[in-house]
């Protein structure tokens, strides 16, 4: 999504140079494989620890690093491996930032304020997204190193793994003319006496 709005708004007349749909499929196939593969060893690695009889997990799902908490094996390697794909993955947003900055650099430089307007609001609902996904992936990640009651930890991971995706289809509902002009017609049904 990045990718594709840096296109639209930084060189309109290449975008379906660029966004065949050769690209978009390569695009989600190489994030899917990424989500896939990047865990992998550390399932892997987590499969082969040592825990006793009864490990209880204090969590609505299972999540990586509670799992390694229960073990009773050296946890090295775990942390180690936890901190070299937390690496991998914070590379991305970091590309993320770096597409929206240049699209900014992109829209500050045009003229009309209709223009301007038109941009921001074609990446809008992206930016709301990616902000709600990483605010709420940092206050998950972030508790596990503070020293807060578990029950935080669990409304973290709740906020996170439930909350966050809710508003996904809301966000990008709201773009569609359609759907805005049946909002605005039952609005304008109510109103009227």
């Amino acid at each position: 999504m990045a990718y594709d709005c840096c296109v639209a708004i930084c060189c309109p007349p290449h975008y379906p140079v660029h966004m065949t749909p050769q690209t978009n499929a390569a695009l989600a196939a190489r994030a899917w494989l990424t989500a896939l593969l990047l865990p992998t060893p550390g399932v892997v690695q987590t499969s082969q620890m040592a825990f006793v009889n009864i490990a209880y997990i204090y969590q609505y799902f299972c999540d990586h690093l509670s799992v390694v908490q229960a073990s009773c094996s050296d946890t090295s390697p775990q942390t180690l491996m936890g901190f070299c794909t937390a690496m991998v993955v914070s590379f991305f947003p970091l590309l993320v930032l770096l597409s929206y900055a240049h699209i900014l650099t992109s829209v500050l430089c045009i003229n009309s304020h209709e223009g301007r307007s038109k941009a921001f609001f074609t990446c809008s609902s992206h930016v709301l997204v990616v902000g709600t996904y990483y605010s709420s992936i940092a206050t998950a990640y972030v508790a596990y190193r503070a020293d807060l009651p578990l029950d935080f930890h669990t409304v973290g991971n709740v906020v996170h793994a439930i909350l966050t995706p809710l508003p996904n289809p809301l966000i990008y509902t709201l773009k569609n003319k359609d759907v805005k002009a049946a909002i605005m017609k039952i609005a304008y049904l109510k109103t009227r006496p």
